[in-house]
């Protein structure tokens, strides 16, 4: 069995991040790691490696499309236990929206051969869009299980729990398959000193644009059909508002703050 997980690198939420000056995220001058949410799929293809009646025959690879410092993210899967890591890094990839980015993972998922599972998390952390797995599976032309919470296979097999709001659905498919995980499905591994270990000989390939086969005018900012206009620095915290009771109106007072603030 083959397994591709999606992952993405993304700017760490508690660093200082910024725009760049044509409205996208600044991914080089800023801490990145690898998407928590992308972890859970992580975690799910190595459980489903690890439960296989022969793990040795199921092989796990970590694909990613980012700059160059996006290779720590697929270094992260490897330390988890993913097999292989595949990093598809080109200028010309800058500024892309979900339908190219959805484009050049499918092309690159191709050219790893076609895997009986491809994962991903739920969304991404930085842009939150939760759709690009419905695009691969459409570009890869096969079924699609969104927002798993419980995954179980058995042979070629897919039997996932789906909750919403009202419900929860039980949804069975046949591979291959795009599946997507939820953070109900358990906390992700950490990766042990053996792992971190055993990750630095493990193979990684580096693909560009020419190597999928895709034009570089298909993707990037250019042909973006979403872009930010405009951006402005959050402003700095303001300096909080001491209520003192010292002659009994400590109540009187802090209510109406409350109410000053329409929050009563």
């Amino acid at each position: 069995m083959n397994i591709v997980v999606c992952v993405k690198y993304v700017p760490d939420a508690t660093a200082d991040r910024k725009f760049e000056s044509d409205g996208t995220v600044d991914r080089v001058g800023v801490d990145g790691l690898l998407s928590e949410l992308d972890e859970y799929a992580v975690e799910q293809a190595l459980q489903i490696k690890e439960k296989a009646e022969s793990p040795e025959d199921v092989k796990v690879t970590a694909l990613c499309v980012g700059p160059d410092g996006a290779a720590d993210a697929v270094r992260k899967a490897l330390q988890m236990g993913a097999d292989e890591g595949v990093h598809v890094s080109d200028d010309a990839i800058a500024g892309s929206d979900y339908l190219a980015t959805s484009l050049v993972l499918a092309e690159a998922v191709k050219k790893i051969g076609t895997p009986d599972l491809v994962m991903c998390g739920m969304a991404s952390t930085d842009g939150v869009g939760s759709v690009v797995p419905a695009m691969l599976a459409e570009r890869l032309d096969v079924p699609q299980i969104t927002f798993a919470s419980v995954i179980e296979t058995q042979g070629d097999q897919v039997r996932a729990k789906r909750d919403s709001d009202t419900a929860t659905e039980v949804i069975g498919g046949t591979m291959p398959l795009v599946v997507s995980v939820t953070d109900q499905t358990g906390e992700a591994r950490y990766p042990s000193f053996k792992g971190i270990m055993a990750a630095k000989k493990k193979p990684v390939q580096t693909w560009s644009l020419a190597d999928l086969g895709v034009e570089a005018e298909k993707v990037g900012l250019s042909v973006a059909y979403s872009a930010v206009n405009d951006t402005t620095e959050r402003p700095p915290r303001s300096q909080g508002e001491v209520v003192k009771d010292e002659d009994g109106s400590g109540a009187q007072a802090l209510t109406d703050f409350l109410a000053s603030k329409k929050f009563i």
